[in-house]
């Protein structure tokens, strides 16, 4: 069965029929420490969980470790999980990533659905069946492909939110838009704060993931229009991680996207009024990262571990105009230290 994704309107309804649908003995209940408290209070009275047994997590990007993910093992083994099972992972990002990889490694792999609580992880974690953990002080070294079997989407959740994370998620949202069509990106710059507008630019933008995903599932090829911005913005995330002063991804997305638009200007002609509009919008929502040239080579060694990189090169995609995307593109060195100096000084 094809991983499903439902954005809800009766999630009681939709996450009974969900699990009816997945055959299974034992049901289980991934959340982290700030999912248990704000998010499953909604939803463990439903008549479909009555039998569900709870696990959780530390909460945060800093736990998304190899000793969380034994945590998981250790308690569906010890609660007899079986190759049978079925896990819902409630959370965000870190939640679906852990727990979609948990689940896909124990016994060799039982059902999971996911149930994003964050708009980062409606837009982008949930969807497209990448599942992992941060290892080695790199962000998701470890992990594989394998989809969920839903996907329920239900904004209520995003009302647990604070800005900064509703910005973050927002991020990917821009990266969705810059890579598709200038409609959709000249509505996502025009950013509304009330989150009963996003419902329409959250359905759209999960769309545009959906449709490179099933055209690339093992990121082969188009796939990799999703990694605008990332090449760089994964080097800050696992900076900023390194200093002990973690950022958000979507953060750490749409810094990154500063530099990578600059590439994209200088290399492929991105148009300078398009830029200018993108990257003011980033500094007006996400302010800024304080680097430093002193900390270029460090980001440079970082952007080296990045898995897109091919034959000793960093591999970045970027982009020629809105939705005009080129994968498979390099820079060298001093290119990539005069996009750090725009995202620095620009």
């Amino acid at each position: 069965m094809e991983q499903r994704i439902i954005i809800s309107r009766n999630l009681h309804q939709e996450l009974a029929t969900a699990i009816s649908e997945c055959e299974h003995d034992r049901l289980f209940v991934l959340t982290d420490e700030n999912t248990e408290k704000n998010c499953w209070p909604l939803i463990k009275d439903f008549l479909c969980l009555r039998n569900a047994q709870l696990i959780t997590i530390k909460a945060d990007d800093t736990n998304k470790t190899l000793e969380s993910v034994c945590h998981v093992w250790s308690e569906l083994q010890r609660m007899g999980a079986t190759r049978h099972s079925c896990m819902i992972n409630l959370g965000g990002g870190m939640v679906t990533d852990l727990g979609g990889f948990a689940a896909s490694t124990f016994k060799r792999g039982i059902d999971f659905i996911n149930i994003p609580t964050t708009l980062l992880a409606m837009v982008d974690a949930s969807v497209g069946g990448k599942t992992g953990i941060n290892y080695g002080g790199l962000k998701n070294e470890i992990g594989v492909f394998n989809d969920s079997k839903y996907v329920i989407l239900d904004t209520h959740f995003l009302q647990t939110l604070d800005r900064e994370n509703i910005l973050s998620g927002y991020a990917e949202m821009l990266k969705h838009g810059l890579i598709s069509d200038e409609k959709m990106w000249a509505e996502l710059i025009g950013f509304m704060d009330d989150i009963s507008t996003l419902n329409q630019l959250l359905a759209d933008s999960v769309k545009v993931k959906e449709r490179i995903v099933e055209e690339d599932p093992k990121e082969h090829g188009i796939r990799k229009a999703l990694n605008v911005g990332h090449t760089v913005g994964h080097a800050f995330e696992s900076f900023a991680m390194k200093k002990g002063k973690p950022i958000l991804h979507g953060y750490a997305v749409a810094y990154g996207m500063i530099a990578e638009l600059y590439l994209s200007a200088v290399k492929c002609g991105f148009p300078q009024d398009k830029l200018r509009q993108t990257v003011n919008f980033i500094r007006e929502q996400y302010g800024q990262m304080l680097i430093t040239c002193d900390d270029y080579p460090e980001l440079l060694e970082l952007m080296t571990h990045d898995k897109k990189n091919t034959s000793g090169q960093i591999n970045f995609t970027l982009l020629g105009n809105i939705g005009d995307i080129r994968i498979n593109q390099t820079a060298t060195e001093e290119d990539i230290k005069e996009a750090l100096d725009f995202y620095r000084e620009g």
